[in-house]
C-alpha cells in the first residue's frame, strides 16, 4: 500500500514538470539580447496548435521585401485574453516587436503587436519575455 502511494504521489508531482520540458520553452529558442522591431503587411496566418505563427512582409529601405515569421501564443490562450482568430487578417498593417531566434532566421517571438488603429496586443506565449518600449 505505502509503495502504491509513493509511485502515486511521485507520478503526480513529475507529470506536470515533463509537460513543461515537452513544451520548448522561450530561451531554446529566441534571444531576449536581440530585440526586433519590424512594421509590414500581414502575409498569413496559421492558428494552429502549440503556437500560432503569423507571416509578415516587411519592406527595407530599398523596397526588398523580407518575410519574417513570428510565433504566438497557443490558440486557446490567446482566446482568453480576446483575441480571436480573426484578429490578423492578411492585408493588415502590423507593428511587430519581440525576440529574434537564435538560429539568426527570420524567425522571432511574436509579443508585442501594434495595429495601423492603435491597438495593442500582447500575442506571445505566457512564458515569452515581453518586448519593452
Amino acid at each position: 500500500m505505502k509503495t502504491r502511494f509513493a509511485v502515486l504521489t511521485a507520478c503526480v508531482l513529475l507529470i506536470p514538470s515533463i509537460a513543461v520540458f515537452a513544451h520548448h520553452a522561450f530561451q531554446a529558442e529566441y534571444d531576449a539580447n536581440k530585440p526586433v522591431k519590424v512594421t509590414g503587411v500581414v502575409k498569413k496566418v496559421e492558428w494552429t496548435n502549440p503556437h500560432i505563427w503569423f507571416y509578415v512582409d516587411v519592406k527595407d529601405e530599398s523596397g526588398k521585401v523580407t518575410t519574417w515569421g513570428f510565433s504566438g501564443g497557443p490558440p486557446g490562450m490567446l482566446l482568453r485574453r480576446g483575441i480571436t482568430k480573426e484578429i490578423l487578417k492578411p492585408g493588415d498593417v502590423i507593428k511587430v516587436e519581440g525576440f529574434r531566434a537564435k538560429d539568426g532566421s527570420n524567425n522571432a517571438s511574436g509579443g508585442n503587436v501594434t495595429f495601423a488603429d492603435g491597438r495593442k496586443v500582447f500575442a506571445g506565449a505566457a512564458e515569452d519575455v515581453v518586448p519593452q518600449n
